[in-house]
């Protein structure tokens, strides 16, 4: 391929399985949610796809992991430049696969990107300890790979909740089966596949291999597979965390969120109700860290919803493709009854539409709901749609109180005038993360990402704590020569 050539060329209806092969599932077509157009057809694999697939991962692992620290890399720095270079291409993609707006596309390459350059410093990262031992004797702990790592991956931002799990796992020697979700098979998995061949990965070391929940649960069950990372829904990782725990294997669950912004009486408004627009609409609202819940003091709660709709009622929703665009559709039909579902039953009860509420096909307008209770379902299940629930409290007391008032625990936001006053106001916050001053969806390769509660197991992805995941502890112990014993 040479530098002018600005397409990765992924080869239609395979998968990725020492190189592009048909798979034994068949395939599937690759539709645009914004216009239903077909983009292109890809492999769809069976579970027989994912057990060949774990076998020939496991013959390749050891080799990787032998490879020279810097050898393994500069294969992930390559997969960095080769991502820099074929940009608009995986925008592309993002873009007409997943529903994304250029902005969110970019936000997702340019997070992938520091993914992948994270990732690539970890083979040369201390991987031990030399521990205290009697003379004649060398004792040390290492990390070593788990082997065999299974991915399984959304389709909401699906190139880097794939690559934040596959960089680093490939990067510390493990060989990666990747199932990415079958509505962006492309953007979640293939063109990682390609990236990584091009980048000069050896054969075997990663598979990818689209696939539903049979397949899901042909790779959670395997027992060659020492290791299941997955970003999804709460009710599946429950299934993941239960049937992984059988079989003693560890697991990373990245699961769902009903986040809470929290609006002090002291906040600046206009900067919360900006902090509440992007943290409830980016991406259809279609994020796990979302602004789910927008919890604001009574003193302020009239002027912060009068903000919010306003600045709802100017966002632009429409094809992606067009680029004039704030919001996209929301993934598929399945999607948008369930945001209409919540959203009417919530109005049922007495929830009021401030803005929004309505749609046009899979377009559904940012809405903002006044009126809403601790008791409504759109306070108490996650929307997974561009829906800001605003819940009205007397004080700092019961905005903690009703904030923790959800089985989930991912990230929540506090704005307040007096930033100690919000950083004393997080201690006291039942999530995993808390930002102060700004919104819920933030987060970076080089931080410790993860939930609590229904959020996840408090698995930490990000640069080093990536070691924690991706590695095991081994005692090694050298003796000069045997020493005597009794018997």
């Amino acid at each position: 391929m040479t530098s002018t050539d600005q397409r990765l060329r992924i080869p239609a209806a395979t998968v990725f399985s020492d190189g592009w092969r048909t798979a034994a599932g068949g395939t599937l077509e690759v539709t645009a949610p914004a216009t239903g157009a077909v983009l292109t057809t890809a492999g769809r694999a069976n579970p027989g796809d994912i057990d060949a697939a774990v076998r020939r991962a496991q013959v390749a692992q050891p080799a990787w992991a032998a490879r020279p620290a810097p050898e393994r890399a500069a294969i992930l720095r390559r997969a960095a430049h080769l991502l820099t270079e074929h940009r608009a291409d995986v925008a592309g993609w993002l873009t007409r696969e997943g529903g994304a707006v250029a902005a969110k596309a970019g936000f997702e390459i340019d997070s992938a990107l520091d993914e992948l350059w994270a990732a690539s410093a970890l083979p040369t990262q201390p991987y031990g300890e030399l521990l205290a031992t009697p003379a004649g004797a060398h004792s040390v702990a290492r990390r070593i790979p788990l082997g065999v790592v299974g991915v399984i991956t959304p389709w909401n931002f699906p190139l880097i909740l794939a690559l934040r799990a596959v960089a680093p796992a490939l990067a510390l020697g493990n060989a990666v089966v990747l199932k990415p979700d079958l509505n962006t098979p492309v953007a979640g998995g293939l063109v990682i596949a390609r990236l990584f061949e091009l980048a000069g990965l050896p054969a075997g070391v990663l598979h990818v291999l689209p696939g539903d929940a049979d397949e899901g649960a042909a790779l959670v069950d395997h027992p060659d597979v020492a290791m299941i990372a997955f970003t999804g829904s709460t009710a599946v990782g429950r299934v993941i965390g239960e049937r992984a725990g059988r079989a003693l294997k560890r697991t990373a669950l990245e699961l769902g969120g009903n986040n809470a912004l929290i609006v002090l009486e002291d906040a600046d408004l206009d900067a919360a109700a900006a902090a509440g627009t992007f943290g409830a609409f980016f991406h259809q609202g279609q994020i796990c860290m979302a602004a789910g819940r927008h919890i604001v003091v009574e003193a302020v709660a009239d002027e912060y919803l009068d903000r919010l709709a306003r600045r709802a009622d100017k966002l632009r929703v429409g094809d992606p493709a067009d680029g004039d665009t704030d919001l996209g559709p929301l993934i598929n039909r399945a999607q948008l009854d369930r945001v209409r579902r919540l959203v009417d039953a919530s109005v049922a009860v007495g929830a009021t539409v401030r803005a929004g509420g309505s749609h046009d096909g899979l377009f559904y307008r940012p809405t903002v709901l006044a009126g809403v209770t601790t008791a409504m379902p759109v306070f108490a299940e996650e929307v997974f749609g561009p829906v800001a629930p605003v819940v009205v409290v007397r004080d700092e007391d019961e905005a903690v109180a009703v904030a923790n008032d959800t089985p989930y625990g991912l990230v929540a936001a506090v704005q307040t005038g007096v930033p100690a006053r919000g950083a004393a106001l997080a201690d006291r916050l039942r999530t995993g993360i808390v930002h102060v001053n700004d919104q819920t969806i933030y987060d970076d390769a080089y931080v410790p990402f993860g939930g609590r509660g229904a959020s996840g197991d408090g698995s930490r992805f990000g640069a080093t704590h990536s070691q924690d995941e991706f590695t095991q502890w081994q005692w090694l112990t050298v003796r000069d020569s045997p020493p005597p014993y009794p018997f």
